[in-house]
C-alpha cells in the first residue's frame, strides 16, 4: 500500500452538567468515584467539542492540537485513553484509498488529533468532559472499535471522570461500580433528550478564566480532609440518586429542582469543609442563588433550579420556556451588559428566548422593571459587567460523526491542522 495516505474521522461531542455531583475519587489513576452521579447533556449546537483524528504511516509520533495550539500528549490520562482504544482496535479497510490496516498494525501507527471547544476551556463548563469523550469516540470510529457507548465510557472516564457521561444525550447516570479494575464504573443513559423537552437552560458565564484550584487537586484534598464528603458519599448521595431518577422519569420539576439545588450547595459545602477550603463560587454566584431562591419562594413552586460545578458559572434549568423567558428578564435586569456590549453578543446560543422575553435590544433591557418579588428598593441594585455573557440552551443529544469534510480540523492530504 502507498505510504502517503491519511485516514480521518471527525466527531462532535456535547458537554454535560451534573445535577447530582461527582466529587472525590476512590482510585486516582483509574478515576473511580466515591459516589454515583447524574448529569444532563447540553445541546451540542451551543456547547461542544469537535475533534478530528487522523492516522497515516507518514506520522512520526502521536500529536495533538487543542484550539489551534499544539499540546503535549505525554500526560497519563491521554496515554490511558490512547492505549485502551488501540488495544480494542479492529481491522480497517478503505477501498476508495486502497488502504487496509490490520489489527496488529495499530500498535505501530501514529495518530494526529485536533480538537476545538466552542466555549472556554477549564472555566468550569466541563470542557475536559466533552474533550475526552470526543477523543475516545472519534478514535473508536477511526480504529473500528466494536465496543458500545457504555463500554467506551469506561475508557473516556480514564481521561476525565465526567467525560464518561458525555457519551450519551439526555440524562445520564455514572454508576460508581464496585470492582477494583473499574470495569463496572460506566455511564448509562437514563432517558434521552426528548423525554423532558420542556426544560430550558440558561448559563451565566461569570468568569471564563481558568480556575485557581483544579478539580483534580481539589477533589484529592476533599477526600483527604473533608468529613462531610465521607458522609455525603455514604449517606446522602445514594438516596438522592434514587429520588432524582424518579423525578426525571416522572417530569417532577419540584423534586428535580429541590434535589439539584441542594446537591450543588452540598458540593460547595464540601469544598468549604476541605482543608485548606476551596472557593469556587464568588459574590456574583451567591447573588444569582439568592435571586433564584427569592423568585421560587414567591411563586410557591420552583420555576428554576440552579447548579454550579467547580467554578463560578451558574447553570440555571428552567421548568419550561415561559419560566426561562421570565428568568432571562430577571437576569438581564440585575446583570445588564456593560454599555459597550450589544445584546447579540451578550446572550448567545438559542436566542429565540429573547423574543419570548420581549427583549429586542438594549433599550428593552434598560426598560425592564424590577422583579415583583423585590419588596425593598435596596435589592434592586444592578451589577453591569459581573456576567461575561449568557448561553441559552437545552438538553441535547450524544456524540455524532460529522461526514462533511469541510468541518474536519485536519488537512486530509497532510493530516496537519488546517
Amino acid at each position: 500500500m502507498g505510504e502517503t495516505w491519511v485516514l480521518m474521522k471527525t466527531a462532535q461531542t456535547p458537554t454535560n452538567i451534573a445535577v447530582i455531583k461527582y466529587w472525590g475519587k476512590r482510585d486516582e489513576s483509574l478515576i473511580l468515584p466515591v459516589n454515583d452521579s447524574i448529569s444532563v447533556t447540553l445541546d451540542p449546537a451551543h456547547l461542544c467539542t469537535t475533534t478530528t483524528v487522523a492516522v497515516s504511516p507518514a506520522f512520526q509520533q502521536d500529536r495533538m492540537w487543542l484550539n489551534g495550539k499544539e499540546i503535549s500528549l505525554s500526560g497519563g490520562r491521554f496515554q490511558s485513553c490512547l492505549r485502551e482504544i488501540r488495544r480494542r482496535a479492529s481491522e480497517v479497510e478503505d477501498k476508495e484509498k486502497g488502504v487496509k490496516i490490520e489489527k496488529k498494525d495499530w500498535e505501530k501507527l501514529h495518530v494526529h488529533i485536533a480538537s476545538y471547544n466552542n466555549f472556554p476551556t477549564a472555566a468550569g463548563l466541563a470542557s475536559s468532559a466533552a474533550g475526552f469523550a470526543c477523543l475516545v469516540f472519534a478514535l473508536a470510529k477511526l480504529m473500528n472499535v466494536k465496543e458500545d457507548e457504555s463500554q467506551l465510557s469506561a475508557i473516556a472516564r480514564q481521561g476525565s471522570g465526567s467525560a464518561c457521561r458525555s457519551l450519551f444525550g439526555g440524562f445520564v447516570k455514572w454508576i460508581m461500580g464496585k470492582e477494583e479494575d473499574g470495569s463496572d464504573s460506566v455511564a448509562v443513559q437514563l432517558v434521552d433528550e426528548k423525554h423532558w423537552d420542556d426544560l430550558f437552560i440558561v448559563i451565566a458565564v461569570v468568569s471564563s478564566r481558568q480556575k485557581e484550584t483544579s478539580s483534580t487537586s481539589g477533589m484529592r484534598e476533599s477526600v483527604e480532609t473533608s468529613l462531610l464528603l465521607q458522609h455525603r458519599a455514604k449517606e446522602v448521595v445514594p438516596k438522592r440518586i434514587l429520588k432524582m431518577e424518579e423525578a426525571i422519569k416522572n417530569h417532577s420539576f419540584e423534586s428535580f429542582a429541590q434535589l439539584t439545588c441542594a446537591d450543588s450547595n452540598q458540593f460547595h459545602a464540601v469544598c468549604l469543609d476541605t482543608c485548606p477550603p476551596i472557593f469556587y463560587m464568588n459574590d456574583t454566584s451567591h447573588r444569582i442563588i439568592s435571586y433564584v431562591e427569592k423568585w421560587n419562594r414567591s411563586e410557591g413552586s420552583p420555576q428554576v433550579a440552579y447548579t454550579f460545578d467547580a467554578g463560578p458559572n451558574a447553570v440555571l434549568i428552567a421548568r419550561n420556556r415561559k419560566a426561562a423567558a421570565q428568568l432571562l428578564q430577571r437576569l438581564l435586569f440585575y446583570f445588564p451588559p456593560k454599555s459597550d456590549i450589544d445584546l447579540d453578543s451578550y446572550v448567545i446560543g438559542d436566542k429565540s428566548i429573547l423574543q419570548d422575553a420581549g427583549l429586542e435590544g438594549l433599550k428593552d433591557v434598560e426598560a425592564l422593571s424590577p422583579p415583583p418579588e423585590i419588596k425593598e428598593n435596596a435589592a434592586a441594585q444592578k451589577y453591569p459587567g459581573e456576567v461575561s455573557y449568557f448561553i441559552c440552551t437545552r438538553p441535547g443529544r450524544g456524540p455524532v460523526l460529522l461526514t462533511n469534510e469541510n468541518l474536519a480540523l485536519l488537512n486530509p492530504e497532510t493530516g496537519l491542522p488546517k
